[in-house]
């Protein structure tokens, strides 16, 4: 059952006026009402996914039992959760969390980090901060980026392209890229400007309905003049496990005119995440604020490869040593 208690500060009762908190019973019906409120007023693609959330609720509220376990109510509530298609959502319990997988799960992996490992880089290359580069043959750069979590030196940048200094292209591949931090997609996108750009634009709720938001705010980068820039041919290698920060750095790239995306649509997940709490202490992440690429669009979705570069792995030539996707952005480069 909710509650409504009215908090009366004294400046409050200068003014003559009263706060109201929502509380809610610490058993199954209300830590799924606390849920279900909280997702219904904060969470930022309701309206855009065309999600009917009061009859979502409807429908997982009639299967919540009166001295049901917190196994089973976490089921109920994850399943709820589900229904967003996010995999920014997830629900925390000390026995388990949520987690939506299907945004990369119905797709080809379309990556095999030993496949290049020992077919392109012979196990010889040069790693940190998440980095592993490489020249390969043709005068073709090389660098697979595991996870913007991951903190790149500015140092570590500098040795890392010098180091391709007699090559014509670079390859940049975030493929099974999960994300993590997005001031890093400014650390590395400021490497391959010329002038400043528009790296897109973000809102915030400002209520509780669901199309209640603030205006866009625009965020801009800057080129790193400081230190080592690459202003020749690159090509992005994209799966569907290219996901958040590494979803963003690949919308933003796309708009550069030496740029292009090649492999499969990233997974998307362009929410930025939130964390709130229900009455048992369970904790709920979830997507807060929209963020939009540089031309207005949501990314929620994914970011297409560039025109003619969409391409998966073909499992007969991996079996030969051969990744499809990295051959078909090498081909790109010689041209």
């Amino acid at each position: 059952m909710k509650k409504t208690k009215c908090i009366l500060a004294a400046a409050m009762l200068a003014l003559g006026g009263c706060h109201s908190i929502d509380n809610w019973d610490n058993d199954a019906r209300g830590n799924f009402d606390a849920l279900w409120t909280i997702i219904d007023e904060h969470y930022c693609f309701l309206d855009d996914k065309g999600i009917d959330w009061d009859a979502t609720g409807a429908e997982y509220r009639s299967r919540i039992k009166d001295n049901m376990s917190m196994s089973d109510l976490f089921d109920v509530c994850s399943g709820m959760l589900d229904c967003l298609e996010d995999g920014h959502v997830n629900l925390s319990s000390p026995f388990a969390v949520s987690y939506y997988r299907k945004w990369w799960s119905d797709y080809p992996q379309n990556f095999d980090w030993r496949l290049i490992q020992e077919h392109y880089l012979d196990f010889d290359y040069t790693s940190g901060g998440g980095l592993s580069y490489k020249e390969l043959p043709g005068k073709v750069g090389y660098v697979r980026y595991e996870s913007f979590a991951y903190s790149m030196g500015e140092s570590f940048l500098d040795a890392m392209f010098m180091n391709f200094k007699e090559c014509n292209g670079l390859i940049i591949d975030v493929r099974d890229n999960g994300g993590g931090d997005i001031t890093r997609v400014k650390q590395l996108v400021s490497r391959f400007l010329e002038e400043r750009i528009l790296g897109g634009s973000i809102s915030h709720k400002t209520g509780p309905a669901h199309d209640a938001f603030s205006s866009p705010y625009e965020y801009y980068y800057d080129p790193q003049m400081n230190h080592v820039r690459w202003l020749r041919k690159v090509v992005v290698l994209t799966n569907r496990s290219t996901f958040s920060a590494a979803n963003t750095f690949v919308a933003v790239m796309k708009t550069l005119p030496r740029v292009r995306i090649v492999g499969d649509r990233t997974g998307g997940g362009s929410g930025m995440p939130f964390s709130s709490e229900l009455p048992c202490g369970w904790g709920v992440r979830f997507s807060a604020c929209p963020v939009y690429d540089p031309e207005g669009k949501l990314t929620e979705w994914g970011v297409e490869p560039s025109e003619g570069c969409k391409i998966d792995m073909d499992p007969e030539a991996a079996y030969n040593g051969h990744d499809t996707i990295l051959d078909f952005a090498i081909s790109l480069l010689a041209e």
